[in-house]
């Protein structure tokens, strides 16, 4: 079961279908289990790069547009769910390309990984918090708890600092002994990671959010702002739509909202580098090479003759 996973705009969705296309081409059923987070959401669709109507309707995706902007998914949702569409596919004998998100959704699913306990008092309390003080100012009462804890999150994700406290305060351990091991729950699995030059892999990012602002992301958050989007914990912290929000909240112009969500997205994919990196199970490919999709294709049917398939 190959898993493509990389950081953000570095190409893995469009790699992944022209991968599953050459598969299906080759008599090889295939289709693709998001592992992104925020894909899951209806609605959220300039701003996450979601693969249009049209891409997904050349190769079947699980786990897009299943939930409204107001389900705050949890990681322990999402492995149920993630896990469920990799038995589905199996079940009818059909590659199941895992294409990933962040690195914790991403072993949450493929590792071994079971979800600490949760205690409704303490999770109040860091809440309470995170409103009167602010996720930047929350995340800086983390960095002197769990210096690595804080260097995992992004200082904007409030939900993700209150419950890495709270499992701290429950545990007295580091919150890294809580976050899935280096040992694969599930069988087959082939991790594979693009790679790119830190200075292509920005000017991508740049290019990819003034794509969105040409394409509407403005009145997408408008619209989803009169939903309730800022009210929501989960898909309200999303990239650019933060920024977006706090735009139309009057905090700053368009311009700004713009630059921030490009250096936003900047640090998130090098957090994201520093994440995989240190797991030496994944082999790193080159995002550019002209001949990665067939390399990856060469992987994955290996991988099958290794399985008996």
């Amino acid at each position: 079961m190959p898993v493509l996973i990389g950081p953000t705009a570095v190409g893995k969705s469009s790699t992944a279908i022209a991968v599953a296309e050459r598969l299906i081409a080759e008599q090889v059923d295939c289709e693709l289990v998001n592992l992104d987070s925020m894909l899951v959401y209806r609605g959220m669709d300039i701003g996450t790069a979601k693969p249009t109507r049209a891409e997904r309707e050349r190769v079947r995706h699980h786990l897009v547009d299943i939930v409204d902007i107001e389900w705050e998914a949890s990681v322990a949702e999402f492995q149920t769910w993630a896990r469920e569409a990799i038995a589905d596919c199996r079940g009818r004998g059909v590659v199941p390309l895992l294409v990933g998100g962040s690195a914790l959704y991403t072993r949450a699913v493929v590792d071994e990984f079971s979800f600490p306990g949760t205690d409704p008092v303490v999770r109040e309390g860091y809440e309470r918090r995170l409103v009167e003080i602010g996720a930047p100012a929350l995340h800086e009462e983390l960095r002197r708890r769990d210096p690595e804890a804080a260097e995992q999150i992004i200082a904007s994700n409030g939900r993700r600092i209150v419950r890495a406290l709270e499992v701290i305060t429950l545990t007295g351990k580091p919150y890294r002994a809580s976050l899935p091991s280096n040992r694969h729950a599930l069988t087959g699995v082939i991790e594979l990671g693009l790679d790119a030059d830190r200075a292509w892999l920005d000017d991508r990012i740049a290019q990819r959010v003034d794509q969105m602002w040409a394409d509407g992301l403005v009145d997408e958050v408008r619209g989803l702002a009169e939903r309730g989007l800022a009210r929501t914990r989960t898909a309200s912290r999303a990239l650019g739509y933060r920024q977006v929000l706090e735009h139309l909240g009057g905090a700053y112009d368009q311009d700004e909202a713009r630059a921030r969500t490009i250096s936003g997205t900047r640090r998130f994919a090098r957090k994201q580098y520093g994440w995989y990196r240190r797991d030496d199970r994944i082999r790193w490919l080159e995002a550019r090479d002209p001949d990665l999709v067939a390399t990856i294709v060469a992987a994955v049917r290996q991988q099958l003759v290794g399985m008996g398939d």
